[in-house]
């Protein structure tokens, strides 16, 4: 058994030979629930009917989630003298009472008993402390969550905005990027990860990938963090007209082609438009019949308004002039 089960015990020294008794006998004298090969539970009155489904997937699920020390809030499903059993996708958990942070240790079995029926019903927040998909063990705990928020809450406590955190990527989606912050995950929205224009986050960043973060805003009641990457960048259109100026030649990419003309990259963190009038001489269907995304152009610049962050820009001005 691990240091944290016997640090959060309390005064139950939950040796293996404990943990034995539990799961064999609950603990007071009722047998404690044992996970059947379906992922449900038989035993201490909390079975749960359904056809068998195979379950494979979600223990390695429940593996990966207690690893990454994450805190679940699940249902409380049922119960025995012994502790609370809990619901979890097909599979079924059980937290000893010994776990339960609200049971008051001095009431007899009775009224215990009374106390553990309540929960039914109830969510609880769980972390994860015991896994043996072999035996069909499944084990929770709420005095670990309680410990985990406790720190969770001291940590969020410290966060102001302007800070500088270090954190390490902890997940990526479609609209930003999650940072573990050593406890507390914030988010940093796909606009906070750079000047520039990224398709998706993990253009950006990798998980796992450690980062520097600046802290946008702390949501302390409802536990968020808002983060970004590029606010510990210089931004590029604060300083665009004291580095450009109208009718210079300079190298740009094709970032995006559009209906109306097409964007380049002219530095990082930097596009301009390349209207479709300002392409190419004659007519043409569409500007993709002129430039494609990726490709390298010479083009001049017309217009530049750092403050409404915008660059006017040409390809067909361009007659062989060489680029700044």
């Amino acid at each position: 058994m691990s240091e944290m089960v016997d640090l959060i015990s309390g005064d139950v020294s939950l040796d293996e030979g404990y943990w034995e008794a539990l799961l064999r006998d609950g603990e007071n004298g009722i047998a404690a629930p044992v996970a059947n090969r379906a992922g449900t539970w038989d035993g201490g009155g909390a079975d749960v009917p359904g056809a068998p489904v195979d379950v494979t997937n979600q223990w390695q699920d429940a593996r990966e989630t207690m690893e990454r020390g994450d805190v679940l809030e699940l249902p409380v499903i049922g119960c025995n003298r012994g502790g609370v059993l809990i619901g979890w996708k097909d599979l079924r958990g059980f937290v000893p009472a010994s776990h339960l942070v609200n049971l008051l240790p001095s009431a007899d079995a009775d009224e215990r008993y009374t106390e553990l029926q309540r929960l039914i019903g109830t969510q609880l927040r769980l972390k994860i402390i015991e896994l043996e998909p072999e035996q069909h063990r499944f084990i929770l705990s709420e005095r670990a969550a309680r410990l985990n928020e406790d720190c969770r809450q001291e940590l969020l406590n410290t966060l102001s905005p302007g800070d500088i955190r270090q954190g390490r990527v902890a997940n990526i989606c479609s609209f930003g990027a999650f940072v573990d912050l050593g406890g507390v995950e914030g988010l940093v929205h796909v606009s906070e990860l750079s000047w520039g224009r990224i398709d998706h986050p993990g253009d950006v960043l990798e998980l796992g990938q450690s980062v520097e973060v600046y802290v946008l805003n702390v949501d302390r009641e409802r536990g968020r963090v808002g983060l970004s990457v590029k606010r510990l960048q210089p931004d590029p259109w604060q300083s665009v007209e004291q580095r450009y100026h109208v009718g210079q030649i300079v190298k740009g990419v094709i970032t995006n082609v559009v209906d109306f003309g097409a964007f380049a990259r002219v530095e990082q963190g930097l596009e301009g438009l390349i209207h479709i009038s300002e392409l190419a001489e004659g007519s043409f269907l569409h500007p993709r019949n002129v430039v494609q995304e990726g490709d390298v152009v010479t083009v001049r610049v017309l217009n530049i308004d750092g403050e409404k962050r915008r660059m006017g820009l040409s390809l067909r001005r361009v007659s062989g002039a060489a680029p700044s």
